[in-house]
């Protein structure tokens, strides 16, 4: 297994897929591909932080551009050295499936729960969606 994805939101939940995609791929000396979806509660977020920062596009941007480095220092601090990072747009589980399949992944790395809104849920919507229809192993990190 030479190419492992892990999606994150920025969430402690996230963080911890992180954690384990990145000791995994330093494991089997492979290519950590690290995703952030924006969808549309990420734009909701951006809307109500741009007062006077600039657009909406620009505060989305750096929120994600932040999720994905918060999480690249991450990975590297647990030993991944081939790491990259993409943004995906729209729904999260097509999004994530998507890159997937684009990119010859063979692993997709998820927390539980991220930021959804049914955090009391065992499995998350996504982690539950990406387990049935993702083209690859997916692991699942609690």
């Amino acid at each position: 297994m030479r190419r492992i994805m892990v999606a994150t939101d920025g969430s402690s939940g996230a963080d911890r897929a992180v954690d384990v995609a990145a000791e995994i791929a330093k494991a089997l000396s492979g290519n950590l591909l690290i995703v952030t979806v924006a969808d549309s509660l990420a734009f909701e977020q951006a809307q109500q932080m741009v007062l006077a920062e600039g657009s909406t596009g620009d505060v989305l941007e750096a929120m994600t551009t932040q999720t994905l480095k918060t999480a690249e220092a991450r990975a590297r601090d647990l030993g991944a050295s081939q790491i990259e990072l993409q943004v995906g747009w729209g729904d999260i589980t097509r999004s994530l499936i998507d890159i997937a399949r684009g990119g010859s992944v063979e692993m997709i790395v998820v927390g539980r729960r991220g930021r959804g809104q049914l955090a009391g849920l065992l499995l998350g919507s996504v982690s539950q969606k990406l387990v049935s229809l993702a083209p690859c192993a997916v692991v699942v990190v609690p």
